[in-house]
């Protein structure tokens, strides 16, 4: 690989101008703090931890920064509490766009669980309707393309429901379903009825596998579960034993994930908060980019995490090392593992993200 951009530090500012592709990020997990307060007193929502907004934005990251999952998840019930009307859902939507597009991502997959948002009496399908309609505001006029997933909750019972809604909107611009929450004790074979009619019905899927319970979570959602993609997937680095030489051995599940390129939508900085990886440095992104497994860099939660998908390449430039080869790279395999039809995603990466990324590095053979 030959990088011809010029000398000196890529910045966060030079990356946000170039076309990036985001796979997971959690709609609820992405407001703006201002909106959350705003949203708080338009709806009579009085749980918030405060109504400073600079306060607010501190208290939010502070759960981020705790190291434990369940911690993590806790910072939710306010997010998901201001967004259980058709008016506040459509406009976190919007927002949600309006925030990406800024940040330079031309395609977006941005997820979450009508089920959560049902409190005041919508339905999942005015849930799906509102958070479609924001996303088209938010993006008009922009180059962002922006679908939805749907979620549901590993500790409930309604996948099915949730899969079938997403078949059932699946041509309006949501492109595939998804399982979230704790893992531990929760594994994704419950939900084998909701993956069995995706599949049934030539659907797309992704699971949460891997980020804070072991090779088990990921070895049913792959075998078991038949997943197009891993939700995190952190830890498939349990099945590689790196030896005093620096040469990698891959166990069975190691090597099948590798071989039939199973997508890792991987995000560091929340992994490091939920106590996934330990730091950055210590991330397995470093050694599954080296081995070259399908690995993508996502956001999860841009608000609680307090990052962009901008600022996560900028994080791996410093912490890693990479330069725009590596930011290139991938970028290809997130909208290569994209849910978008063939066509759709072969125009991005030809038309969009290789001339987007023509002034900084030679084209080179796909790997």
């Amino acid at each position: 690989m030959t990088n011809d951009a010029p000398p000196g530090p890529i910045t966060v500012d030079e990356i946000r101008r170039v076309p990036k592709v985001l796979l997971h990020d959690h709609l609820d997990g992405g407001l703006r703090p201002a909106t959350v307060v705003e949203l708080a007193d338009e709806t009579g929502y009085r749980g918030l931890p405060s109504t400073d907004v600079h306060a607010l934005s501190t208290w939010f990251r502070g759960g981020a920064h705790s190291g434990s999952l369940v911690r993590y998840l806790e910072t939710f019930s306010h997010t998901v509490a201001v967004m259980q009307t058709r008016e506040a859902i459509r406009r976190v939507a919007r927002e949600c766009a309006e925030d990406l597009a800024a940040d330079g991502v031309v395609y977006a997959e941005v997820r979450f669980a009508p089920e959560l948002h049902v409190e005041r009496g919508l339905s999942f399908d005015e849930v799906v309707g509102a958070v479609l309609d924001g996303f088209r505001a938010g993006s008009a006029g922009t180059p962002l393309r922006i679908r939805a997933l749907l979620t549901a909750m590993r500790h409930q019972a309604r996948s099915l429901e949730i899969a079938e809604l997403a078949v059932r909107w699946r041509d309006a611009g949501v492109v595939g379903f998804d399982i979230a929450g704790a893992e531990a004790g929760n594994p994704p074979t419950r939900h084998l009825d909701a993956f069995q009619y995706i599949q049934r019905a030539n659907g797309h899927y992704t699971i949460h596998a891997g980020e804070a319970f072991g090779l088990p979570s990921i070895w049913e959602a792959v075998q078991w579960c038949n997943a197009d993609r891993l939700g995190h997937g952190v830890r498939i680095v349990d099945d590689i034993t790196v030896d005093p030489d620096g040469k990698a051995i891959l166990g069975d599940l190691a090597n099948y994930v590798r071989d039939v390129r199973v997508p890792l939508e991987m995000c560091p900085t929340s992994n490091v908060h939920t106590g996934a990886a330990s730091s950055i440095e210590r991330h397995p992104i470093g050694l599954l980019r080296r081995l070259h497994f399908r690995v993508t860099v996502n956001t999860d939660n841009r608000l609680m995490s307090g990052v962009s998908l901008s600022s996560e390449f900028a994080t791996l430039v410093d912490v890693h090392g990479y330069d725009w080869s590596d930011i290139r790279w991938l970028t290809l395999n997130a909208m290569k593992s994209a849910f978008l039809p063939f066509d759709e995603r072969l125009d991005l990466i030809n038309n969009i993200i290789k001339p987007g990324y023509a002034p900084y590095v030679r084209e080179e053979l796909a790997r």
